[in-house]
């Protein structure tokens, strides 16, 4: 077996090297020093240079002017990002762009996903439901009306222009929700079924409280009031939402991957030039096997990760469905980005704690991946009800 990404792959990586490689992870406050939000915005400059360097539209077919490559593609920039803390809702983008093209009404795909990848359009995800705890699609109902209209405005939208889905609910801790052009929101039905509506951030009855996450990034909590969408801007076909939060979880492993590499590349610098009874501390054994320890976590890390990106990609089969997979690399990803982050600042000693040098804020990074989309627990117990619904021979 091949192992080897593709060249188109490896393409890709080296392009999100060369556009992440201008960016300084303490671009802006840091987030242990001022209040509230590190910024009010995205890194606008960073979004047009991936646009630019076409990986904004990596994950789009030729026909909405991309690549048409997959998700391990994908996840090979998320993960270049995350070593610099990139402060762009790549994932968010990349996923819902990625879901409209394959669920999606096909005359919204292409209206929409041309601009997505020129950068002109932010995109963004309500994962989290009301609380965080409990499945994000039972936090908004989707209610058909037909005699209605959106209330948008329009002279063709009036009285008995045609069916309307109404929305009611709140999404809580949706990444960059005032940066996005449009929110994608899971919602239940009175028939039990899960929809994903498409909601523009400007929509009538959509409205956006501050929240901000623990890495310092501003975050928002998006209450939808009888918000009135068109047929075409609600998805209806089956698996599109689990399919999207897969999107999520594995990208967000990626993330986790790619933050610990460098803190553990950070360690290494560190403590071979520490020195102390007159040698690094880096040859010192206790030091030296909590290192290893780390490595090999990342390793784990980087296996199941790419497990659950080639089932996501290939629909190759398996024990389990591919959500089998993408716990245990969720699993991996929570316990180990945090194993590598507490042992990076135990090893830095006490210069890991001063705020003039970056790792603290890749401290924070990682507790927000950490819990995104469900900390370690929560996906073991989502493995748990899968091994118990299919039982292994």
């Amino acid at each position: 077996m091949d192992f080897t990404f593709t060249e188109e792959q490896q393409a890709a990586t080296e392009a999100a090297r060369a556009v992440f490689s201008g960016v300084a992870p303490d671009a802006v406050p840091s987030p242990a020093l001022v209040p509230g939000s590190v910024a009010e915005d995205i890194d606008r400059p960073l979004w047009a240079a991936l646009a630019t360097g076409d990986l904004l539209s990596l994950t789009l077919r030729p026909e909405h002017g991309g690549a048409g490559l997959d998700l391990i593609a994908l996840c090979l920039v998320l993960r270049e990002s995350a070593k610099v803390l990139a402060r762009v809702p790549l994932l968010e983008t990349c996923a819902v762009a990625m879901t409209l093209q394959r669920y999606g009404e096909q005359g919204l795909a292409a209206e929409l996903l041309p601009r997505v990848g020129r950068g002109e359009l932010v995109l963004t995800v309500g994962a989290n439901g009301r609380t965080g705890h409990d499945p994000a699609e039972l936090a908004v109902t989707a209610r058909l009306d037909a005699t209605g209209s959106t209330g948008e405005g329009r002279p063709e939208d009036g009285p008995g222009s045609g069916p309307v889905w109404v929305l009611d609910g709140v999404q809580s801790g949706v990444p960059w929700a005032q940066a996005a052009d449009w929110i994608a929101v899971p919602a239940h039905t009175v028939e039990g079924r899960t929809v994903l509506a498409l909601v523009r951030r400007d929509h009538d009855g959509v409205s956006i409280a501050e929240q901000v996450s623990t890495s310092g990034e501003l975050f928002g909590e998006v209450r939808l009031d009888a918000v009135r969408i068109e047929p075409r801007e609600l998805i209806e076909t089956d698996g599109a939402w689990p399919w999207l939060h897969g999107l999520l979880v594995t990208g967000t492993c990626a993330l986790a991957l790619g933050l610990g590499e460098k803190v553990l590349a950070m360690t290494s610098q560190y403590t071979g030039r520490r020195e102390q009874f007159g040698f690094p501390v880096a040859t010192f054994q206790s030091v030296a096997v909590q290192a290893a320890d780390r490595y090999i976590d990342l390793r784990a890390m980087e296996v199941t990760l790419w497990q659950a990106a080639w089932r996501i990609t290939t629909g190759g089969g398996g024990p389990l469905p591919p959500a089998g997979d993408i716990a245990v690399a969720k699993i991996w990803a929570s316990d180990g980005v945090r194993r590598v982050v507490q042992t990076a600042q135990h090893l830095h000693g006490g210069f890991g704690a001063d705020t003039d040098y970056p790792l603290h804020r890749f401290h924070a990074w990682a507790k927000q991946i950490e819990l995104s989309l469900g900390p370690a627990a929560a996906h073991e117990e989502a493995l748990g009800d899968l091994l118990a619904a299919h039982p292994l021979a």
